[in-house]
């Protein structure tokens, strides 16, 4: 084999195995891309118990209880499917019932959503995008026009 042979050959190699090194870094991160999951896609996906994610939606209304131990239950719905959540600490000022809500934590064996952090949407002017997508794809959008980003509801560069 000529200087100029292995040159190329040790060339293709190399960009094979950097390839493959993308693609599997790619298929790793497929899932973690995702900035939370409806409830829908989470029944479609079928999450296994344990498994942390993101789960996002509306806080479904007269689910809301707290309990006297500073634990509070609450559903998250995109009105196609419905999960309930616990959460214990102190929940966001914006946080109520009818709003975006996006809650972090793990799903139970009995399919409850324990939380350990919650994200309530900024005002009553926005909501998140990925919240409104989820529900224009089920059909339950009732927001009017489109939703407003943050530049557009505190206005462009400054910050609440």
């Amino acid at each position: 084999m000529t200087r100029k042979q292995r040159r190329a050959t040790f060339i293709f190699v190399s960009l094979g195995i950097l390839g493959l090194a993308a693609g599997l870094v790619l298929f790793a991160l497929s899932d973690s891309v995702t900035f939370f999951y409806s409830p829908s896609d989470v029944a479609e996906r079928g999450v296994d118990a344990g498994e942390r994610i993101r789960l996002g939606g509306l806080v479904e209304q007269g689910s809301l209880e707290k309990g006297g131990d500073a634990t509070i239950r609450f559903n998250v719905t995109d009105f196609v499917e419905t999960i309930p959540v616990t959460y214990r600490g102190v929940l966001p000022d914006l946080f109520r019932e009818g709003q975006g809500v996006v809650a972090e934590g793990e799903i139970q064996a009995d399919g409850v959503f324990v939380a350990d952090k919650v994200l309530a949407k900024h005002d009553e002017n926005y909501m998140p995008p990925e919240v409104a997508e989820a529900l224009k794809k089920t059909g339950n959008w009732q927001g009017e026009g489109s939703t407003k980003s943050h530049a557009e509801t505190y206005g462009q560069g400054s910050y609440p």
